[in-house]
């Protein structure tokens, strides 16, 4: 299959040339490896999850760097945790840069040993799945932000997907690009490679067979807010164990938390995280939607495209190497917002499903799967107004329109492949 070119990688050719390190992290099969070794040939490859190489690593280490030693590329390094020391003292013996890249599937244990071993000498970069732009050979890389200027420079090569439920339906791994590579089949090995090698590495969990129930049962609340108790319920397990599972997933990139956006002056604010799978492939496969049509009509569309259009823009701010879990937030909280349906007026609790701040300013979005909105879906963006130290921006309400309009005079109408 072709290579597909990474948004990312321009930023990763950047580090190479500043840092002495570079550390690729992200979930199991979204390219790193494939990237790498595509943007840095003449580095050594070393392949850590090889058996051999893996016992070396972590019994002789010293061997090991003086058999493979920079520049180098060592894959899967999160086998061999303790090799970041020695890691470091070999970068400390000159001053050259882009002596090492490495890779791995574990980001936040990673980047925990990163920082205390390669303080100053590391720079991590974060590669998710497969974006809409990189699926359509776009070279556009601004992150997304709901403002005229933004539309403005997008317009110029955002392009409508061909059939856009059965790209949310396959999902972002490079591998199922391949039209001719099985999605079922692909998903049941992925799955099967996570429980036995990631799960088991992060946790001593007893039964794998518990561990794939709570996916399941993670992936059908994904775009929720994250219940601990009612999971529990759910999969027969307490909740200490269920949190304490959750954060295996986040920790290998299976999923994000969405904080909530709750300063001191919003009172009726909640304060519960959501919870998005970050693949929308693997939400699918999990909750047993097999095709892009049923998917399309089911009773987890609505939940399945907000996740896309969440993971997107998060994929807009980390190929650039913005850390946007600091900029982005949702808002939900009991006040109280009228709406109108059938003629009848209704009052409902106010929530925004995206808040990016940027420079001070509050940028809204509120996600349709809908073609046909209106202002009125905009409604809770108001409440913003309230955070007086805060501006609040233009808002947008991201959906399936065909072309960008304005709703009122900040409101955008944006369709999603605007992101």
């Amino acid at each position: 299959m072709k290579y597909i070119k990474r948004s990312v990688e321009e930023l990763v050719r950047a580090s190479d040339k500043t840092f002495k390190c570079v550390l690729v992290t992200g979930a199991r099969q979204t390219g790193k490896s494939t990237m790498l070794k595509t943007l840095f040939p003449d580095k050594k490859y070393v392949p850590i999850d090889d058996p051999f190489i893996e016992d070396q690593a972590n019994e002789n280490p010293n061997m090991f760097m003086m058999l493979n030693p920079p520049p180098a590329f060592y894959d899967e390094v999160q086998r061999t945790l303790g090799l970041f020391r020695f890691i470091k003292i070999k970068c400390d013996e000159s001053d050259e840069r882009g002596q090492f890249c490495l890779s791995g599937s574990q980001p936040l244990e990673l980047m925990e040993n990163a920082f205390e071993s390669l303080s100053g000498r590391v720079s991590i970069i974060e590669l998710s799945g497969l974006s809409l732009r990189e699926i359509q050979g776009s070279a556009f890389s601004d992150p997304f932000v709901p403002t005229m200027d933004y539309v403005k420079r997008r317009m110029t090569s955002a392009k409508a997907p061909d059939n856009l439920w059965e790209l949310i339906h396959r999902g972002g791994y490079p591998d199922l690009q391949n039209p001719d590579m099985d999605w079922s089949a692909f998903f049941s090995e992925y799955v099967k490679t996570y429980l036995e090698r990631d799960v088991r590495k992060l946790s001593a969990v007893q039964d794998l067979d518990d561990f794939r129930r709570f996916m399941v049962a993670v992936a059908a609340r994904t775009g929720q807010m994250l219940n601990y108790v009612n999971i529990a319920d759910e999969i027969g397990k307490d909740a200490s164990t269920v949190k304490k599972w959750i954060s295996i997933l986040e920790a290998s990139g299976i999923i994000y938390l969405l904080e909530p956006y709750t300063p001191s002056v919003l009172k009726k604010a909640i304060k519960t995280p959501k919870v998005y799978f970050r693949d929308t492939g693997l939400a699918a496969y999990l909750t047993r939607w097999l095709t892009a049509e049923a998917l399309a009509c089911g009773a987890m569309s609505g939940a399945m495209f907000e996740t896309f259009v969440i993971s997107e823009i998060l994929k807009s701010y980390s190929n650039r190497g913005i850390d946007y879990r600091y900029c982005v937030s949702y808002y939900r909280g009991r006040d109280k917002k009228k709406i109108r349906k059938d003629g009848e007026e209704y009052e409902t609790e106010c929530e925004i499903d995206l808040i990016i701040e940027e420079n001070g300013i509050l940028y809204p979005v509120e996600i349709k799967q809908s073609s046909s909105v209106t202002a009125d879906d905009a409604g809770a963006f108001t409440v913003l107004d309230k955070v007086g130290e805060k501006k609040r921006g233009m808002g947008a309400v991201i959906c399936t329109c065909p072309q960008p309009d304005l709703l009122r005079e900040n409101i955008l109408e944006l369709p999603v492949w605007y992101i």
